[in-house]
């Protein structure tokens, strides 16, 4: 598996809204990318610092995966992602080392990014997700 960094830190949250008055106007981050992804059913906002992104995702629908995820947590950290140059690839080589997950191929997310999620019961209680631009 060829990881180059963290992609992002994906921060589960009631309100985008209400979050970028923290993340802006406390810690001076700017957001530069709002983006619904249906098909996930969440609205997503971005922020960089350094070569990282904090990604806020918010629940567009009460069935997805980040209300139940809320729900039963509260809001915070949701997801760790690290960038691969090939994430089909990545899924399949973590597959094979034995760890379960969530997407057996990659699916398209924000950013147009390629997206995998190897399933937390593999990786200490920690949801994470391989992500890069490679084509499916």
């Amino acid at each position: 598996m060829n990881l180059s960094h963290i992609e992002h830190i994906g921060i589960a949250v009631k309100s985008i809204d209400e979050a970028k008055t923290f993340f802006e106007g406390v810690l001076g981050l700017k957001c530069y990318a709002v983006e619904e992804v249906k098909d996930q059913m969440v609205k997503t906002a971005f922020f960089k610092i350094g070569e990282t992104k904090i990604e806020l995702l918010e629940a567009i629908d009460e069935n997805s995966p980040v209300a139940k995820f809320i729900a039963k947590r509260g809001q915070g950290i949701h997801h760790i992602a690290f960038a691969t140059d090939d994430v089909n690839a990545s899924l399949k080589e973590a597959e094979e080392k034995g760890v379960k997950l969530i997407d057996k191929v990659s699916r398209k997310a924000a950013e147009g990014l390629n997206i995998g999620f190897l399933h937390p019961k593999s990786s200490f209680g920690v949801l994470t997700e391989l992500c890069g631009k490679d084509t499916e």
